[in-house]
C-alpha cells in the first residue's frame, strides 16, 4: 500500500485508533468520518490486512508496574544482518522494542526495562554475545506518545490550502 492509497477517511480512522483503539467504536469513528460503521469496519480490515495497522497493544507505564528502569541501548550491527537480527533481540528477556536506525554509526536502538541494573546488565551482555557493539546506554525518565497529527482530520483541514 502506498501513501496515495491512504485517503482522508483512512487517516481519520488511524488517528481515532491511535487516540484510543480499545474504547473507540466503529460507530464513533463513522460519526467522525461521515461514513457508515460498516465502511469503517471494512477500512480497518483492509488496513490490517495490508499491515498498515500492525496490531493493537496496551501502553504500559513500566515504572508504575514495578519496572522503573527504561534503558535505551544504541547498538551497531553489520548492515547485512541488521534487519535479520531484530527478532532475536526481541527474544531477550527485558527487551520491549527494537528500532532500526538508518543514519549514524549506531544502527539499532534497543529499549529494555527492568527493576534494577541487575535486569538491564544481562540485556547488554546478550547483545554483545550476539556480535553487536553497544555504543551508548541512556536511562529514560519518561516516555509519552501522541497520535500522529497528519492523521487528524481537524488539523489537516486547517493546514490544507483553500
Amino acid at each position: 500500500m502506498s501513501d496515495q492509497d491512504i485517503d482522508d477517511v483512512d487517516r481519520a480512522i488511524l488517528y481515532a485508533l491511535q487516540e484510543d483503539a480499545r474504547n473507540m467504536s466503529s460507530g464513533e469513528i463513522a460519526d467522525r468520518t461521515g461514513t457508515s460503521s460498516s465502511t469503517v469496519r471494512k477500512r480497518i480490515q483492509r488496513l490490517e490486512s495490508e499491515e498498515v495497522i500492525k496490531g493493537y497493544s496496551a501502553e504500559v507505564d513500566y515504572q508504575r508496574s514495578g519496572y522503573p528502569l527504561r534503558m535505551l541501548l544504541f547498538c551497531t550491527a553489520s548492515i547485512p544482518e541488521r534487519g535479520d537480527i531484530v527478532p532475536d533481540i526481541l527474544e531477550i528477556d527485558g527487551v520491549v522494542s527494537v528500532q532500526e536506525l538508518v543514519t549514524g554509526d549506531q544502527n539499532l536502538l534497543v529499549t529494555a526495562v527492568g527493576e534494577s541494573d541487575n535486569d538491564i546488565t544481562p540485556v547488554a551482555q546478550e547483545l554483545l554475545e550476539m556480535g553487536l557493539t553497544v555504543a551508548d546506554e541512556v536511562l529514560v525518565r519518561s516516555h509519552e506518545t501522541t497520535p500522529f497529527g497528519k492523521f487528524d482530520p481537524e488539523t489537516s483541514r486547517e493546514k490544507s490550502p483553500k
